[in-house]
Protein backbone atom coordinates (compact mmCIF):
# COMPACT_ATOMS: atom_id res chain seq x y z
CA UNK A 1 0.00 0.00 0.00
CA UNK A 2 1.51 3.15 -0.91
CA UNK A 3 1.86 5.96 1.57
CA UNK A 4 0.01 9.06 2.36
CA UNK A 5 -0.18 12.09 3.84
CA UNK A 6 -2.61 10.63 6.54
CA UNK A 7 -0.28 8.42 7.65
CA UNK A 8 1.52 11.42 8.60
CA UNK A 9 -1.04 13.32 10.26
CA UNK A 10 0.87 13.02 13.93
CA UNK A 11 3.08 15.62 12.70
CA UNK A 12 0.63 18.25 14.00
CA UNK A 13 0.70 16.81 17.51
CA UNK A 14 3.52 16.72 20.57
CA UNK A 15 6.83 17.70 19.89
CA UNK A 16 6.65 17.32 15.95
CA UNK A 17 3.97 20.29 15.76
CA UNK A 18 7.30 22.32 16.75
CA UNK A 19 9.81 20.61 15.15
CA UNK A 20 8.02 20.94 11.53
CA UNK A 21 7.36 24.32 11.40
CA UNK A 22 11.04 24.69 10.40
CA UNK A 23 12.86 21.21 9.96
CA UNK A 24 15.13 19.40 7.77
CA UNK A 25 15.46 15.77 7.54
CA UNK A 26 17.78 13.93 5.55
CA UNK A 27 18.21 10.14 4.66
CA UNK A 28 21.17 8.35 3.10
CA UNK A 29 21.09 4.60 2.60
CA UNK A 30 23.85 2.73 3.78
CA UNK A 31 26.20 4.98 6.10
CA UNK A 32 26.85 5.17 9.45
CA UNK A 33 25.97 8.22 12.01
CA UNK A 34 28.90 8.96 12.56
CA UNK A 35 29.94 8.82 8.61
CA UNK A 36 27.02 11.02 7.92
CA UNK A 37 28.08 13.51 10.28
CA UNK A 38 31.54 13.45 8.17
CA UNK A 39 29.83 14.46 5.49
CA UNK A 40 27.91 17.53 6.90
CA UNK A 41 31.50 18.60 8.07
CA UNK A 42 30.61 17.98 12.29
CA UNK A 43 32.22 15.74 14.47
CA UNK A 44 30.41 13.70 16.56
CA UNK A 45 29.85 14.58 20.01
CA UNK A 46 26.82 12.75 22.28
CA UNK A 47 23.88 10.71 22.56
CA UNK A 48 20.74 11.64 23.28
CA UNK A 49 17.54 9.55 22.72
CA UNK A 50 14.36 10.71 21.30
CA UNK A 51 13.39 13.87 19.37
CA UNK A 52 12.58 15.77 22.82
CA UNK A 53 15.92 15.02 23.07
CA UNK A 54 17.25 16.36 19.77
CA UNK A 55 14.65 19.73 20.70
CA UNK A 56 16.16 20.27 23.86
CA UNK A 57 19.71 20.38 22.77
CA UNK A 58 18.70 22.93 20.40
CA UNK A 59 17.27 24.70 22.66
CA UNK A 60 20.77 25.06 24.85
CA UNK A 61 22.34 25.30 21.63
CA UNK A 62 20.21 28.94 21.10
CA UNK A 63 21.00 29.75 24.61
CA UNK A 64 24.64 29.61 24.27
CA UNK A 65 25.25 25.77 25.35
CA UNK A 66 25.63 22.46 24.17
CA UNK A 67 28.26 22.59 21.74
CA UNK A 68 29.61 19.40 22.57
CA UNK A 69 30.73 17.74 19.17
CA UNK A 70 30.80 21.15 17.12
CA UNK A 71 34.21 20.82 15.68
CA UNK A 72 34.07 24.62 14.65
CA UNK A 73 36.79 27.40 15.80
CA UNK A 74 34.52 29.17 18.24
CA UNK A 75 33.99 31.78 15.14
CA UNK A 76 31.97 29.30 12.64
CA UNK A 77 28.13 29.86 12.28
CA UNK A 78 27.01 26.10 13.37
CA UNK A 79 23.69 23.88 12.75
CA UNK A 80 22.57 21.20 14.57
CA UNK A 81 22.28 17.96 13.04
CA UNK A 82 21.26 14.87 14.74
CA UNK A 83 21.39 11.36 12.93
CA UNK A 84 20.16 8.05 14.11
CA UNK A 85 20.66 4.83 12.14
CA UNK A 86 17.23 2.96 11.06
CA UNK A 87 16.70 0.47 8.94
CA UNK A 88 20.15 0.83 7.25
CA UNK A 89 19.31 4.37 6.88
CA UNK A 90 21.23 7.36 8.41
CA UNK A 91 18.27 9.78 9.27
CA UNK A 92 19.64 13.28 10.12
CA UNK A 93 16.97 15.81 11.81
CA UNK A 94 17.64 19.41 12.04
CA UNK A 95 16.11 21.89 13.73
CA UNK A 96 15.45 24.94 12.31
CA UNK A 97 17.92 24.09 9.68
CA UNK A 98 18.22 23.36 6.22
CA UNK A 99 21.89 21.82 5.08
CA UNK A 100 20.65 18.88 3.94
CA UNK A 101 18.75 20.65 1.09
CA UNK A 102 21.69 22.52 0.19
CA UNK A 103 22.66 22.41 -3.56
CA UNK A 104 26.53 22.23 -2.69
CA UNK A 105 26.51 19.73 0.02
CA UNK A 106 23.92 17.27 -2.28
CA UNK A 107 27.13 15.41 -3.94
CA UNK A 108 28.83 15.37 -1.19
CA UNK A 109 25.98 13.90 1.33
CA UNK A 110 24.67 11.55 -1.56
CA UNK A 111 28.55 10.01 -2.45
CA UNK A 112 28.02 6.36 -3.31
CA UNK A 113 24.65 6.52 -2.36
CA UNK A 114 20.77 7.54 -2.42
CA UNK A 115 19.50 10.51 -0.65
CA UNK A 116 16.38 11.99 -0.07
CA UNK A 117 16.01 14.57 1.75
CA UNK A 118 13.46 17.68 2.76
CA UNK A 119 13.33 21.24 4.44
CA UNK A 120 10.38 23.73 5.62
CA UNK A 121 11.07 27.24 6.99
CA UNK A 122 8.68 29.27 9.43
CA UNK A 123 7.99 31.23 5.89
CA UNK A 124 6.89 28.26 4.64
CA UNK A 125 9.94 28.36 1.87
CA UNK A 126 10.16 24.76 0.81
CA UNK A 127 12.40 21.93 -0.72
CA UNK A 128 12.46 18.26 -1.61
CA UNK A 129 15.71 16.59 -3.33
CA UNK A 130 15.98 12.90 -4.09
CA UNK A 131 19.89 12.55 -5.22
CA UNK A 132 21.88 9.35 -6.09
CA UNK A 133 25.32 10.23 -5.68
CA UNK A 134 25.92 12.88 -8.17
CA UNK A 135 22.62 12.32 -9.99
CA UNK A 136 20.10 14.12 -9.85
CA UNK A 137 16.53 12.87 -9.84
CA UNK A 138 14.45 15.13 -8.39
CA UNK A 139 14.04 18.25 -6.75
CA UNK A 140 10.55 20.37 -6.20
CA UNK A 141 9.05 22.97 -3.62
CA UNK A 142 6.28 20.92 -2.01
CA UNK A 143 3.96 24.03 -2.15
CA UNK A 144 4.54 24.05 -5.75
CA UNK A 145 4.65 20.41 -6.76
CA UNK A 146 3.52 20.92 -10.13
CA UNK A 147 7.08 22.69 -10.88
CA UNK A 148 9.49 20.07 -11.10
CA UNK A 149 13.40 19.21 -12.31
CA UNK A 150 15.72 16.46 -12.28
CA UNK A 151 15.92 13.23 -14.59
CA UNK A 152 12.76 11.74 -12.69
CA UNK A 153 10.65 14.93 -12.89
CA UNK A 154 7.75 13.46 -15.06
CA UNK A 155 7.88 9.85 -14.48
CA UNK A 156 6.70 11.01 -10.34
CA UNK A 157 3.53 13.07 -11.22
CA UNK A 158 1.52 9.82 -10.66
CA UNK A 159 3.37 8.59 -7.30
CA UNK A 160 3.09 12.85 -6.19
CA UNK A 161 -0.64 12.22 -6.48
CA UNK A 162 -0.81 9.06 -4.87
CA UNK A 163 0.84 10.13 -1.56
CA UNK A 164 -0.99 13.50 -1.05
CA UNK A 165 0.16 16.36 -3.10
CA UNK A 166 -2.31 18.20 -5.00
CA UNK A 167 -0.96 19.05 -8.53
CA UNK A 168 -3.64 21.11 -9.66
CA UNK A 169 -3.54 24.72 -10.09
CA UNK A 170 -2.51 27.36 -7.41
CA UNK A 171 -5.49 29.04 -6.95
CA UNK A 172 -7.89 26.97 -4.89
CA UNK A 173 -5.43 24.25 -4.27
CA UNK A 174 -5.05 22.85 -0.92
CA UNK A 175 -1.80 22.87 0.98
CA UNK A 176 -2.85 21.94 4.20
CA UNK A 177 -1.06 18.34 3.30
CA UNK A 178 2.16 19.80 2.17
CA UNK A 179 4.39 18.41 4.91
CA UNK A 180 2.93 15.38 5.65
CA UNK A 181 3.01 14.55 1.98
CA UNK A 182 6.78 15.35 1.76
CA UNK A 183 6.86 12.54 4.79
CA UNK A 184 4.63 9.89 2.81
CA UNK A 185 7.15 10.24 -0.09
CA UNK A 186 10.24 10.17 1.38
CA UNK A 187 8.82 6.94 2.92
CA UNK A 188 7.84 5.63 -0.92
CA UNK A 189 11.57 6.42 -1.78
CA UNK A 190 13.12 4.95 0.14
CA UNK A 191 11.36 2.44 2.06
CA UNK A 192 11.57 3.98 5.50
CA UNK A 193 8.49 4.28 7.44
CA UNK A 194 8.84 7.30 10.08
CA UNK A 195 6.68 7.09 13.31
CA UNK A 196 6.57 8.75 16.83
CA UNK A 197 7.52 5.33 18.72
CA UNK A 198 10.35 5.25 16.78
CA UNK A 199 11.78 8.28 16.53
CA UNK A 200 11.20 9.37 20.38
CA UNK A 201 12.93 5.87 21.00
CA UNK A 202 15.70 6.41 18.33
CA UNK A 203 19.06 7.38 19.61
CA UNK A 204 20.86 10.38 17.83
CA UNK A 205 24.14 11.18 17.98
CA UNK A 206 24.46 15.31 18.13
CA UNK A 207 26.92 16.95 15.80
CA UNK A 208 27.08 20.70 14.86
CA UNK A 209 27.79 21.35 11.27
CA UNK A 210 29.22 24.63 9.59
CA UNK A 211 27.00 26.68 7.08
CA UNK A 212 28.45 26.37 4.05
Amino acid sequence: MTAHASDYAWLDSGEFATLTEAYCLTMVEGVSAGELLRRFGAAPGRRVTGTPEVLAAWDRYEDGGDTDGGGGDGDEELLLVAVAELDGWAVALEVNGYLGTSWGLLPRLAEGSRLVSHFRNVNAVDHFHWQEGERHRLHFEPLFPADRDGADADAVAELLTAVGFDLGPAEGRGIDRTTPAAFALGEELTGLRLTPERLRAAEFVIGYAPVP
